[in-house]
Parts: structure tokens; C-alpha cells; sequence
């Protein structure tokens, strides 16, 4: 575990056996502790490892607030909740049906994912209602002895919410922020579907701003304390690629497979001129490129980018 602030910490899940891929901030209070954005079962093994090497039980967390539901994010809550029957999920009313029933999320994530659901994600357990707490946006909650904020942030997700740390200042953004691996000199915004609506993006972000921020913590991965140019430089990413993905899209001469790998090629030929092989598959694994143009082609194509 790798320290943030007093009494805050981040653990890595090592997704896919990759460390700097998914980062899950630790809250700790006198009796127990909150996760946000725990990431998937399949890294719940070598979450708790992380969590035991900071004298840490999975069994005693308190709470887990989610910034949004997709799967990276959101699928070990239901599992955690099984092994801390008391703990309380937090999560936009958007998202919270999702969480007690499952099956819809499953189904559509299904359609993309294949064979590869149970390798990728393993188990999504459901979320009793009675540990669910809905959020709306705007509430001032105490997690952990904690003063937290809460700020729908929609864009990336129409359900996404972030979390300010009032002590400390830190935004917890999940994927309002976009990535950024350690080696990155650059942000790469994760616009995957359904619900990419870049206009709405850059609300967010302003809503985000408008705490003034000492840092944002990001779910891939870690924190940033550049806080002002780090946003910058998220929107002009996300313009650049809403730019590349309607001049392709608008291309009548190319097929829907021929636009995605052109797409792609494109991601990559930019981000491997910052990152090498490993950091390149590392920020893949986060953001995978050929997702990011499913989503920002069905928004061009609904008038949401």
C-alpha cells in the first residue's frame, strides 16, 4: 500500500497480474475502513494482500463508495459485502438497480466481453438493497470519521459521481479524469459505451474544478497534483479523439471494422512515442483503444460528441 495522506492509502489490485493498472484508495477510521472503486473480483486476492500488508482485513471494511459501476470499477462489491455483511455501498441512483440486480450489467458486458467474462471480471454478486446507499449528487457524508463530498460527474458514465476528501483536499475523479500510467507524459480520457456524451464531459470536469482540488486521485492510476493542467490536458485529449473518430466515422468509404482499426493505430502510434512496450499494454489493460471507439462513434452518431 502506498500512502496519500493521514490516514489515507491506495492499494494496487495487480488486474490481469499488472501492477499500475487499477488503484483502490483506502479510508481509515478508528473502527474499520472504505474502499473507493475496489476494482473487479478477479483482483479481490491480491487486493487483500495489499490491504493485509498495511495490517488491513477485507473483512472489516465499512463502506465502499463507487464512482461508477462498470466492471472494473464496481464488480467486487457484491463479493465484499458477502465477507463484511455490514459494509455500505455507496453509489448514483443511476447505478444502484444495477448493483442489486445484476443480470442486465451482466448480460450487455456479456455481449462484448464473450468467453473472456469469468477470465476478465469474475464473479458480479448482487448488492442487498439494505447495503445499498443511493446518491444523487450534492450530499455530505461521513465515511469512516471522514467529511466526504459528493459530485455527480456524468460523461464518461451517466451514473459516475466523484468524491472530495475535504481534509485533504483530494478529488477521488475514477474515470471523470481519464488515465495515466506512471510513465505517461500525457492523459488518455476512456470513452467507451454507452454513455460517452463529451459536452456533459466537460461540465463535469468544471464541477470538479470548482472544488479547487490539491489533487485528483485517479482509478487508473494513482494521484495527480498538477490538478489544473492535468484537466487541460484531458479535454484537449478528448477533442482530439472526438476529432479523429467523426472524421472516420463521416468516411463512408471505409467499413465499421476498417474506422475502429484505424482508430486504434492511431492511439497507439501517439502513445508510443511517450511509452514503451509494457507501459503501452499497461495503459491497454486500463483503457482498451478499440473500446474507446465503440464509445465515441455512438455518441457522434447519437449527437453526444
Amino acid at each position: 500500500m502506498q500512502v496519500l495522506a493521514h490516514q489515507l492509502r491506495y492499494a494496487d489490485g495487480r488486474f490481469r497480474g499488472t501492477s499500475g493498472v487499477i488503484a483502490t484508495a483506502v479510508l481509515e477510521g478508528p473502527s474499520g475502513f472504505a474502499l473507493i472503486d475496489p476494482g473487479p473480483s478477479t483482483d479481490l486476492a491480491a487486493l487483500e494482500a495489499d490491504l493485509a500488508s498495511g495490517g488491513l482485513r477485507l473483512d472489516d471494511v465499512e463502506a465502499v463508495l463507487l464512482t461508477h459501476i462498470h466492471l472494473d470499477h464496481a464488480g467486487a462489491a457484491g463479493s465484499i459485502v458477502k465477507r463484511a455483511p455490514r459494509c455500505r455501498v455507496y453509489v448514483h441512483e443511476r447505478g444502484a438497480t444495477h448493483m442489486a440486480a445484476p443480470d442486465k450489467l451482466i448480460a450487455s458486458a456479456t455481449q462484448i466481453y464473450g468467453d473472456q467474462m469469468d477470465v476478465l471480471w469474475g464473479e458480479f454478486a448482487a448488492v442487498p438493497a439494505a447495503n445499498l446507499q443511493v446518491l444523487r449528487g450534492d450530499e455530505a457524508l461521513t465515511i469512516c470519521g471522514h467529511a466526504i463530498e459528493v459530485a455527480y460527474t456524468p460523461g464518461h458514465a451517466q451514473h459516475h459521481v466523484s468524491y472530495l476528501h475535504r481534509a485533504s483536499g483530494i478529488a477521488f475523479v475514477g474515470d471523470t479524469g481519464g488515465c495515466r500510467t506512471s510513465h505517461m507524459q500525457s492523459v488518455m480520457p476512456p470513452t467507451p459505451p454507452p454513455d460517452i456524451d463529451v459536452p456533459t464531459w466537460h461540465r463535469s470536469v468544471g464541477r470538479i474544478l470548482d472544488w479547487q482540488p490539491s489533487a485528483l486521485f485517479l482509478t487508473h492510476f494513482g494521484p495527480v497534483t498538477a490538478v489544473v493542467a492535468h484537466m487541460a490536458e484531458l479535454l484537449d485529449r478528448l477533442e482530439v479523439m472526438r476529432g479523429l473518430a467523426r472524421g472516420l466515422v463521416d468516411d463512408a468509404a471505409l467499413s465499421e471494422q476498417e474506422r475502429e482499426a484505424r482508430f486504434v493505430e492511431e492511439l497507439r502510434r501517439v502513445f508510443r512515442q511517450q511509452l514503451n512496450d509494457t507501459e503501452l499494454r499497461r495503459l491497454e489493460l486500463g483503457v482498451p483503444f478499440p473500446m474507446c471507439w465503440g464509445g465515441l462513434a455512438r455518441a457522434i452518431r447519437k449527437g453526444l460528441a
